[in-house]
């Protein structure tokens, strides 16, 4: 038996397991997102206070100074708040939100009303004159006023210079005023007490530099507020900001879904029934606008969606995708598109090939379901989803295209004689290619290689594309695993320096997550399943 032959039959057997598991895990991966997952109740539907802002329909930012939100659209959010909320937190007077207050009374919600401050300090003035009028006018209405909101996080004023804002409310006004940022930046301004009524602090256990399980956030809120209540002895602290996303990457172990948001919030309210302690969660509608500075996830930190929606019950089961069932009709409409299209120009006979062309189909349909769920939460304009589904339709028709040579070699047999048309052609366009996948195979390693130069120096806010991939690398891998030829040919030069990219961007990924990230370890698989065959072709060449 000749090493070939030896290895022809331990690749077929390879190959049909690669290809199961793949249209397995796209099976199991949809109906796992579409399992009723028990939650503990909450004690209550209703909430103390909730962020709220009303940038939530498209095209809409508070980043637009010509934006002006009505008072009958204020009125009409506040109407539906009240049902589930006594106090709604603002963050700035203008673009309309200064009516908010006045709003809130006739709904018997209080507000905690808020002032923005940045580097801008003509904007700074307007907003405090025009807070400074409604603590006069509405002053029955507000719980209290938070002058700047992370401002010093963002590093646009100083420790003194806020104050200075701080001590000139306080000053007009016996309603009581506070600052709110992330509870570490209080501690390293904790002279800042002083000037202060009560200490408003955010716990995010998502956005924390050691991000927090969902299964252990709540604990970690609970020790931080102790701490925080130690560090500050003699004065209140509110926790101004916590809640979870629904939407988004994952980082590490914290992971943004919607069976997490209700968790995180069922298990923080029966936390908040067993302590005396303020607090005010984030946020009442979805801010898609939040995309452009934080990515995805900032868009969905919301209890109710765009359209006013509850995004989940407060007790009972929460499904993560009510639409699981469409992904699985996706996979079987690809299993039988790709059948239809295998039949053309067939090649083989057999019932493998049929059978290896229905997986793929179902494995590349569930793929493109999970790409264009993807583009359904992060595209934010008409470019990237015209990029989005450019590409989702560029992966699936390279999922076809090497599903058709996959098999015409599952159905035949394999030997040393054999030569496969998709290897025989080494010359195109003047240049000596590997095999005639070789421009599909470059411009999908090139894509991979660019996005995990992307994820690894600026990876903070960026989604994982895992099922635009898969689509290529999964193929490609059971196209190496199914070589026909003895002697493989030395890949291109470009090649082999992508492979060798695709390996160390692909672990760095892993380690920045410190390998707690599932989804990291699935993104190395991929760019493994790309570059591997490639830096196995160049070492058999040698």
């Amino acid at each position: 038996m000749t090493p070939h032959t030896s290895y022809a039959r331990f690749a077929r057997p390879l190959a049909w397991i690669v290809l199961v598991l793949a249209a397995t895990f796209g099976a199991a991966y949809w109906w796992w997102l579409g399992r009723p997952v028990a939650l503990p109740d909450s004690p209550t539907a209703k909430i103390a206070c909730v962020s709220y802002a009303p940038f939530r329909f498209a095209g809409e930012t508070p980043f637009d100074p010509h934006a002006f939100i009505s008072p009958e659209r204020i009125d009409a959010d506040l109407k539906v708040l009240s049902t589930r909320f006594d106090c709604v937190r603002t963050y700035s007077m203008g673009q309309g939100l200064g009516a908010v207050p006045d709003i809130a009374g006739r709904y018997g919600m209080k507000v905690l009303m808020g002032v923005w401050l940045g580097r801008d300090l003509a904007a700074n003035e307007r907003e405090m004159g025009l807070a400074l009028a409604a603590a006069k006018r509405d002053a029955a209405s507000l719980r209290g006023i938070v002058v700047g909101n992370e401002v010093l996080l963002r590093r646009e004023l100083t420790e003194k210079a806020l104050a200075g804002y701080i001590e000139r409310m306080n000053a007009a006004t016996d309603v009581p005023v506070t600052y709110a940022d992330v509870w570490e930046f209080w501690k390293e301004h904790a002279a800042l007490a002083k000037a202060v009524d009560y200490v408003t602090i955010h716990i995010l256990p998502y956005w924390e530099d050691q991000p927090v399980a969902p299964e252990k956030a709540i604990r970690h809120v609970a020790d931080v507020y102790q701490r925080m209540k130690a560090e500050f002895p003699g004065k209140q602290v509110m926790i101004g900001e916590t809640g979870w996303p629904s939407q988004g990457r994952t980082r590490r172990d914290a992971s943004a879904s919607l069976v997490n948001e209700a968790r995180y919030l069922r298990e923080f309210l029966n936390y908040a029934a067993t302590v005396d302690m303020p607090y005010n969660v984030i946020e009442a509608f979805d801010q898609p606008w939040k995309r452009d500075l934080e990515g995805t996830v900032g868009g969905f930190w919301g209890i109710f969606d765009v359209q006013g929606r509850p995004k989940f019950a407060m007790s009972g089961p929460v499904v993560e995708e009510p639409r699981w069932s469409w992904a699985l009709a996706a996979g079987g409409i690809g299993a039988l598109f790709f059948l239809v299209a295998g039949a053309i120009r067939r090649r083989w006979h057999g019932m493998a090939g049929w059978v290896s062309l229905a997986l793929s189909g179902f494995a590349t349909g569930t793929a493109l379901a999970g790409h264009a769920r993807l583009l359904e939460f992060a595209c934010r304009d008409r470019l990237e989803w015209t990029v989005g589904i450019v590409a989702g339709i560029a992966g699936a028709a390279t999922a076809l295209s090497l599903a058709r040579a996959i098999a015409a070699r599952l159905a035949a047999p394999m030997n040393p004689a054999e030569v496969v048309p998709a290897l025989a052609e080494r010359r195109l366009l003047g240049l000596a290619w590997t095999d005639s996948f070789t421009p599909q195979r470059f411009v999908w390693m090139f894509a991979l290689a660019l996005y995990g130069i992307l994820m690894v120096f600026n990876g903070r806010y960026r989604d994982f594309p895992i099922g635009l991939f898969a689509m290529p690398c999964i193929g490609f891998l059971l196209l190496a695993l199914l070589r026909t030829r003895e002697g493989p040919l030395m890949p291109l030069v470009e090649e082999r320096l992508l492979a060798i990219w695709l390996v160390l961007l692909g672990a760095a990924v892993v380690v920045q997550e410190i390998g707690a990230n599932a989804v990291a370890w699935g993104w190395l698989f991929l760019n493994l399943a790309l570059a591997l065959p490639v830096l196995l072709a160049w070492r058999r060449a040698r």
